[in-house]
């Protein structure tokens, strides 16, 4: 019987039900794969060979396709992988053939404050700790082609400036004139480590490389990591790293991983990594881990191949797109369908009285700290007036022309009139309501919400972009300000400015997509601003390139791509048993 989590906690919940896992050839048998698709990891997590799944199956007809998104969330998330694990266990309780597909965790927020992203309480993805700690390697293998590209990068420099063009040439070298001052990429690592965003590389003497500024970003940020999440196929991820612009030359010209002669390898680090990987939930209905988080700084949305294999193997695929529907939604609708070329069904917004809460008025919450006791009384008035971002975030769904339905994400400590005035509100808007409790129930708290998802997954949607890929990239970026974020406009620094020029001139770079990076606290660029505010302008400070993926980055606001560790992070209750080589404390 599964543990009370009012009593225990994730870690200890997600080893008990590990008691009671499906091993992955029952989990392939129950989902029709033949032999030699499913790659084994140990018992219990393997990859799927996508290639030959999607070639048998090229003829079935897809499942209904399901995104999860939320509200505005507080600093301590909102629930969306738990809502994610509770949805589909909810849908297995009501008979549906269903898969999930969720994104793997970063190293940086599992051991810092936001935890490792499996769900929480009866609604998890297991087995926790590989899901944790690496999983079958897929972040490894991007550190190493991401830093692999540094490395040709940093060497190529080295050598040109210590060669002439004649020893170039005896070593089949051609003069690239990279600038050191315009370089598009850092190193990587998965960890949130603040200390290494600016560095200099090259102290020395001259066989210790170009002396150059330099830093670190989160490996999830990678533009590696994107290109996993959108690449259809090996051969599609080989064109893509050869794009990918590494830095520029002193003439302005891009340098990329294949004008430094890099990009095979690269690729090479990446072949078992394209594979999506086989997990399950606490209740047993199989999971595919694919594709990293941080919608904020990074496109933050689970594999396109995942979710193609999850569309043939089951009748519903639930998939999850990072923090809220103004910034993971907002690249799921623009950018992951557009790649794809799949159509949604439905949508599902979580929303939970805690986040309205805050955006009706309340303290906002520390991580690391107590709950500020204001929230845990009654405030109808808070819940009202939070309500407004649920609003305008249900309607974001609603411009996409796919069917809302918001799930209220049921806290024990709820009260029935605080649920109530959301229900109330929400059903006006025009949106499906359900209340789910799943995290203390699982799928059977869940049943209202799956019902709900059923419904709307039978109506007819009429999904369309919110730009064309010939809109202008200031043009896109202004519409994704004003009708997403509900900016009055969009103020761009004089470097931003610039690069939106030439990228606008540039006609392989103005075909693009636009993935937005910026604060998830807030529709603004300013995360302490909640609820839906009024009267201001989003501020643009930089654009990215990333060719390969296939979109420009502008950056607002003053985000960061390296996050930075708490003073009180989750490391610090992260043990092993010694006697059994369990490890405990991970959430």
């Amino acid at each position: 019987m599964a543990l009370d989590p009012t009593k225990h906690a994730d870690w200890e919940i997600a080893e008990e039900a590990e008691t009671r896992m499906k091993t992955v050839y029952q989990l392939g048998e129950e989902l029709g794969l033949e032999k030699e698709e499913l790659l084994p990891h140990g018992h219990y997590v393997a990859k799927l060979d996508f290639n030959k799944i999607l070639k048998r199956l090229s003829g079935r007809q897809d499942g209904k396709y399901i995104d999860v998104t939320a509200i505005t969330p507080t600093p301590l998330g909102e629930g969306k992988s738990t809502t994610t694990m509770g949805l589909t266990q909810g849908l297995g309780k009501r008979g549906k053939k269903v898969i999930a597909a969720i994104r793997q965790p970063s190293g940086g927020p599992t051991m810092n404050i936001k935890g490792s992203a499996a769900g929480g309480g009866l609604s998890q993805c297991i087995p926790l700790t590989p899901f944790s700690l690496g999983l079958t390697g897929d972040i490894n293998a991007i550190m190493n082609a991401h830093n692999l590209a540094m490395v040709a990068l940093t060497s190529r420099m080295q050598h040109e400036f210590n060669y002439t063009d004649e020893q170039l040439a005896k070593r089949k070298l051609k003069r690239l004139n990279i600038d050191p001052r315009n370089v598009e990429m850092k190193w990587i690592m998965d960890f949130c480590a603040q200390s290494l965003r600016d560095i200099v590389l090259g102290l020395g003497g001259k066989d210790d490389g170009f002396m150059m500024r330099s830093g670190f970003a989160i490996a999830v940020s990678s533009e590696i990591m994107a290109i996993l999440a959108v690449a259809k196929d090996l051969k599609d991820m080989r064109e893509r790293m050869g794009k990918i612009v590494v830095a520029y030359d002193k003439s302005g010209k891009p340098v990329t991983a294949g004008d430094l002669d890099v990009a095979g390898a690269m690729t090479a680090w990446m072949v078992e990594a394209l594979n999506p990987n086989l997990m399950q939930t606490i209740e047993g209905q199989p999971v595919l881990v694919h594709a990293g988080p941080f919608a904020n700084i990074a496109i933050g949305q689970s594999s396109i191949i995942a979710d193609r294999v999850g569309l043939k193997l089951a009748d519903y695929n639930v998939t999850e797109s990072g923090f809220a529907a103004d910034i993971g939604f907002e690249k799921f609708w623009n950018l992951k369908c557009r790649f794809s070329g799949l159509k949604p069904n439905a949508a599902v917004l979580v929303a939970t009285i805690r986040a309205l809460k805050c955006h009706g008025g309340a303290p906002i919450p520390v991580p690391g700290k107590p709950i500020p006791e204001e929230y845990k009384g009654e405030n109808i008035g808070w819940v009202e007036k939070g309500c407004e971002n649920l609003i305008h975030l249900v309607n974001v769904v609603k411009k996409a022309g796919i069917n809302p339905v918001v799930c209220i994400n049921a806290f024990y400590t709820d009260t029935d009139n605080e649920i109530k005035a959301v229900r109330r509100i929400a059903e006006t808007s025009g949106a499906r309501v359900a209340l789910s409790k799943h995290w203390q129930y699982g799928g059977e708290g869940a049943l209202e919400l799956a019902d709900a998802v059923v419904d709307a997954c039978n109506e007819p949607s009429n999904f369309k972009f919110l730009y064309d890929l010939t809109t202008p990239l200031r043009k896109r970026i202004e519409l994704i300000a004003t009708e997403v974020y509900g900016a009055d406009g969009v103020e761009f620094s004089p470097e931003a400015l610039a690069k939106a020029k030439r990228m606008e001139e540039d006609p392989e770079i103005a075909k693009l997509g636009t993935c937005m990076v910026k604060t998830h606290l807030s529709l603004t660029d300013n995360p302490n601003l909640k609820g839906v505010p009024k009267g201001w302008k989003l501020h643009v400070r930089d654009i990215l390139t990333y060719k390969g993926a296939g979109f420009v980055v502008p950056v607002a606001g003053a985000i960061k791509l390296m996050p930075g560790t708490a003073s009180d992070p989750a490391y610090r209750r992260v043990d092993v048993d010694v006697e059994t080589g369990k490890v405990k404390g991970l959430f």
